[in-house]
């Protein structure tokens, strides 16, 4: 579940749906296409969300002069397919019915006449062909413009693009297409990018509903739960979410990654192993079985009738690290708290101060229950994949 980002580059003309349906390793992964413009900061995007690339950097990444396909492992496996800028419905390269999501990346001080008309151009194909998919439009380089601009343009290209829709057939007038006002410069990407996602996670709503459990059980207004890596929230509660808080639970999981690396559990220290009250006893040298070995072997290797497999050492017992930070020194207060669920997921959750000082212990209780069901839900999932 880890947003691990791969990119493989192809030229356009190679590359076909039956070559982009699964790579290497096999899995079938959900597509989304992203389009816009030369230079609207569709390459900065994926770079700053699943590359962890610094915002300064953003500069000197290339123009994409040819289609790249990028394979990223999150709560779901993606293929995100990155479009040069004058990609066209004809020169992609591959039919618009494998994609599950299109995401057009507007640049909000750019011209509006040519990526309108290619947005609509791809639209009106995509529909035709598989009308079931989804649609987003990110508004993006927002930081540019002062406040009041910056609305005013983002009103303008949104009715720009419904009255050409119009104009192309009535039918369009109710067309549930998505507008994101985004930057690479705060967390309004991730949340926009959140959004997409959560329309293409089948167990989205086992997801909410542990949250609203959680949130129940422990007097939380407000709970996440986040890719560590990309800092992507991937589910949360069905309360609204604020945008400040979103945001300071960004900043609080960038701070966790940043220094995280400089700790580790004792667990991994062989010296606090003898400490260790479930350690079993180490067999003695003479506790092996001969096991009977069948099948091939490698070329050149005699075939092995029987070996001497001593006992498997313990476990080691996950680690699952845990944090919290007072939001406000007054009483009552506000804590934020952090729970590793997965190697990959974690739970961010507000709780009020005297809930967290006082009821400790049933909080962990409901986040080893809240890991639990995370885990089922995960392995529910997979043998569904493989059963399909």
């Amino acid at each position: 579940m880890h947003a691990k980002l791969t990119v493989i580059y192809h030229s356009t003309c190679a590359m076909n749906s039956s070559s982009s349906a699964a790579i290497s390793d096999g899995t079938s992964r959900t597509k989304i296409l992203f389009l816009g413009m030369r230079r609207s900061g569709k390459t900065s995007i994926l770079q700053v969300l699943f590359n962890d690339l610094p915002v300064k950097q953003t500069f000197y990444l290339e123009p994409t002069m040819r289609v790249a396909k990028h394979y990223i492992d999150t709560v779901i496996p993606l293929e995100i397919w990155d479009c040069p800028g004058n990609t066209t419905v004809n020169t992609l390269g591959a039919s618009l019915a494998d994609f599950s999501t299109i995401v057009f990346v507007i640049d909000i001080r750019d011209l509006y006449q040519h990526p309108v008309s290619k947005l609509v151009e791809f639209i009106v194909a995509a529909c035709q062909i598989n009308p079931d998919i989804n649609f987003e439009v990110f508004v993006h380089k927002a930081e540019r413009l002062q406040e009041d601009d910056k609305i005013e343009n983002f009103r303008q290209i949104h009715e720009r693009v419904m009255d050409r829709l119009v104009d192309e057939s009535p039918e369009f007038e109710q067309f549930p297409l998505n507008f994101h006002l985004t930057s690479i410069y705060d967390h309004s990407l991730r949340e926009a990018f959140s959004r997409v996602l959560h329309k293409l996670i089948d167990s989205l709503p086992y997801l909410e509903e542990l949250l609203n459990v959680f949130c129940s059980n422990t007097a939380s207004p407000k709970a996440f739960l986040f890719d560590t890596s990309s800092k992507i929230h991937v589910a949360t509660d069905t309360s609204p979410v604020d945008q400040a808080t979103h945001n300071l639970c960004c900043d609080y999981l960038s701070m966790l990654n940043s220094f995280g690396p400089l700790y580790r559990s004792n667990a991994d220290d062989p010296r606090m192993s003898r400490f260790s009250p479930t350690q079993a006893p180490t067999p003695p040298p003479t506790a092996t079985t001969p096991t009977p070995t069948y099948g091939a072997t490698p070329a050149g290797t005699p075939p092995l009738t029987s070996s001497t497999s001593p006992v498997p050492p313990p476990s080691k017992p996950h680690f699952y690290p845990s944090a919290a930070t007072s939001l406000s020194p007054s009483r009552p207060g506000t804590t934020l708290t952090y729970h590793l669920v997965t190697p990959h997921l974690a739970l961010l959750a507000l709780l009020p101060t005297t809930v967290y000082d006082m009821r400790r212990g049933l909080v962990e209780w409901n986040v080893v229950w809240f890991r639990e069901g995370v885990k089922e839900i995960w392995e529910s999932g997979l043998r569904g994949g493989l059963e399909s």
